[in-house]
C-alpha cells in the first residue's frame, strides 16, 4: 500500500466513526452542531452554559428513568400483557385492548416505556396469528402520545413544564385530562373503523414469563416516594436515594438506562435557550403575540411539526407562561409529521416493517388537524 494511502486510512477510519455515530444519533448530533455553531457566531462564556440547563427537570427524568427501568426488568409488564390478550377473540378487540395497555403504562412509565412494551408484544402476537401489525403499531404510537398527556411523567415535555410551572401532581392532572380524555375517544372511534371483527387464535400463548417479585416491590414502593418528592421539588434527594440503592442491589439497571436521552435533554436546554435570546429570534417569536392562550397553543402545536414536540415546549417556554396551553399544544403536536414526537419515531423503528411512513402519516395528520381543532376548542372552554 502507498505510503500517502497508508497515512490517510486513520482520517478515513475516523470519517466512517464520525458518519455512523450521526447516522444512529441524528438528533445529538444536530444539537452539538447547533452548539458549535452558535458558539462559533454568537458566543458566551461555556462555563455559563450549564446554568441554562433545568436541573431539576434533568433529575427527575433520571430517577423515573432508573424506575421504569426497573419495572421493566421485573418482567411484571410483559407478564401482565400476555396474560391479558388470552381473553381476546378478535382484530378489533385486540387492537382496542392494545390501545388501553399503551395508553395506560404511558401515563406512569413515559410514552418510550410503553412502547418497548407493547410493541414487542404485538410483534410476539403477530408469530402466532397473522395480524395487520403495521396499523397496530401506528395505533399504538398515537396511543403512547395521547395516553402520555394525562400526567407530568407522561413524556419529556410535561415532565419539564410540570417542574417549571410550580403546579401540583394533581392539578397538572386535571388540566390536562379533558384533552386526554377527547384524543382518547377520537383515537377508539378511529380504530372502531380500521379493524375488522375477525377472528382470533391466541391460545399458543404459552410461554411463560417469571417475575422478580422483590425487585417489583421496591420499585413501586420507590417511585411513589420519588413522584412525591418531585411534586415538592426536591427530585435530588430522591434520585441520590434511588441512584445509590440500585447501584449497590442492581447495578444493571443504573447501567442500562438511556443515558443519552438524559445527554440530549442537556443539550436542547443549552441550544433552544441560546436560540431564543438571539435577538432576531426573541423578535420573530415576540412577533407572534404568544401572550394569548390560543396562540401559545397554536405555536406549540405547529412547531413541534418540525423540531420535535419537547424542544418545542423548552424553546416556547421562553416566550409564555401560560404552561396550560404550551402543554396542550405541544401534546397535539406530538401527532401530525412523525417527527412531531419521538415516540413515533421509536415505534417505526420497533416494528421492524418496511413502508411504515406513509401509512403512519395517513392516520397521524388527520388525527393531528381534528385533534388541534378539538383541542383549541377544549383550551378556551374548559
Amino acid at each position: 500500500m502507498p505510503a500517502a494511502e497508508q497515512a490517510l486510512k486513520p482520517h478515513r477510519n475516523l470519517l466512517r466513526t464520525i458518519i455512523h455515530c450521526a447516522t444512529k444519533e441524528p438528533v445529538l448530533t444536530v444539537l452539538v452542531v447547533a452548539l458549535v455553531a452558535l458558539q462559533v457566531f454568537h458566543p458566551r462564556p461555556w462555563e455559563s452554559l450549564p446554568g441554562l440547563v433545568d436541573w431539576q427537570t434533568v433529575m427527575t427524568l433520571a430517577g423515573l428513568l432508573i424506575l421504569t427501568k426497573a419495572v421493566e426488568y421485573s418482567g411484571f409488564l410483559m407478564w401482565l400483557a400476555h396474560r391479558v390478550v388470552h381473553h381476546i377473540r378478535s382484530q378489533r378487540a385486540l387492537a382496542y385492548l392494545l390501545i388501553a395497555l399503551a395508553a395506560a403504562l404511558s401515563t406512569l412509565l413515559t410514552n418510550d416505556v410503553a412502547l418497548f412494551v407493547v410493541v414487542p408484544l404485538a410483534l410476539s402476537l403477530n408469530e402466532l396469528t397473522p395480524l395487520p401489525l403495521k396499523r397496530l403499531v401506528i395505533f399504538i404510537a398515537i396511543a403512547v402520545n395521547a395516553g402520555s398527556i394525562l400526567t407530568p411523567l407522561g413524556n419529556p415535555q410535561n415532565l419539564f413544564l410540570w417542574q417549571t410551572s410550580g403546579v401540583s401532581f394533581g392539578g397538572f392532572v386535571l388540566a390536562l385530562a379533558p384533552l386526554c380524555l377527547a384524543l382518547m375517544a377520537m383515537l377508539y372511534a378511529l380504530a372502531t373503523v380500521s379493524f375488522k371483527r375477525t377472528e382470533l387464535d391466541l391460545s399458543k400463548d404459552t410461554e411463560p414469563h417469571p417475575v422478580d417479585r422483590p425487585l417489583l416491590g421496591v420499585a413501586v414502593v420507590l417511585f411513589a416516594a420519588f413522584v412525591l418528592l418531585a411534586d415538592s421539588h426536591r427530585a435530588g434527594i430522591g434520585l441520590i436515594g434511588v441512584g445509590i440503592g440500585f447501584i449497590f442491589w442492581r447495578p444493571r439497571i443504573v447501567l442500562k438506562i438511556d443515558w443519552l436521552l438524559l445527554l440530549i435533554f442537556v443539550f436542547m436546554f443549552i441550544v433552544l435557550r441560546s436560540v431564543a435570546a438571539l435577538p432576531w429570534v426573541h423578535n420573530a417569536v415576540g412577533e407572534l403575540h404568544l401572550s394569548t392562550p390560543l396562540r401559545a397553543y397554536a405555536a406549540g402545536a405547529v412547531l413541534s411539526q418540525f423540531i420535535s414536540n419537547v424542544p418545542a415546549a423548552i424553546m416556547l417556554a421562553e416566550f409564555s407562561k401560560d404552561w396550560r396551553a404550551l402543554a396542550f399544544g405541544v401534546s397535539v403536536g406530538g401527532f401530525g409529521f412523525a417527527i412531531g414526537s419521538l415516540a413515533n419515531l421509536i415505534a417505526m423503528r420497533l416494528s421492524g416493517q418496511r413502508g411504515m411512513w406513509a401509512q403512519f402519516h395517513l392516520f397521524s395528520i388527520p388525527f393531528w388537524v381534528i385533534g388541534g381543532a378539538v383541542g383549541g376548542w377544549l383550551l378556551l372552554h374548559f
